[in-house]
């Protein structure tokens, strides 16, 4: 069964893991000098949060975590068929996982990250190279990997 999987930029890792262990009344499942992560039941999310992103805060990118290769088919296929360029990662270390993993921006630029986890890491890991997914609306940033290019933010009102 896949899960959400959401990676937020704080500010503070410390009172960050105190209101959010509030928030979905558990503490998280890792706690690392930089990084704090909660593998929630329900709702089924795999919310990740860390300090690594320097200025960046806020939501830093999404995803669809699998938990098995033949899910991570079924995703990979999804994102072939988004019309999209995908960066294929393959396998990676990142937020002290290793994992296998591609990526894709939306149209306004949301990074998604589709990733089978395979095991622990003991180092944070490094990011991708996001070129490939540079175009007029590719995603600033996202917390394992620098910044790319975007397109002049939109004045609107939600």
């Amino acid at each position: 069964m896949k899960r959400f999987h959401v990676h937020v930029g704080v500010s503070s890792l410390e009172s960050s893991i105190a209101f959010y262990s509030h928030l979905f009344g558990e503490k998280p499942s890792v706690v690392k000098p930089d990084y704090a992560k909660w593998m929630l039941e329900d709702p089924r999310i795999n919310f990740a949060i860390s300090e690594k992103c320097g200025a960046a805060k806020g939501i830093e990118h999404l995803g669809v975590q699998v938990e098995d290769t033949a899910e991570l088919a079924e995703v990979y296929g999804r994102l072939q068929a988004a019309d999209a360029p995908v960066l294929e990662e393959g396998a990676t270390t990142c937020c002290y996982a290793r994992s296998e993993k591609s990526w894709i921006a939306d149209p306004d630029g949301v990074v998604w990250e589709a990733f089978l986890t395979n095991g622990e890491a003991t180092d944070y890991g490094a990011g991708p190279d996001f070129a490939a997914l540079s175009s007029d609306n590719a995603a600033a940033s996202a917390c394992c990997a620098p910044a790319i290019a975007t397109a002049p933010a939109k004045s609107s009102c939600c």
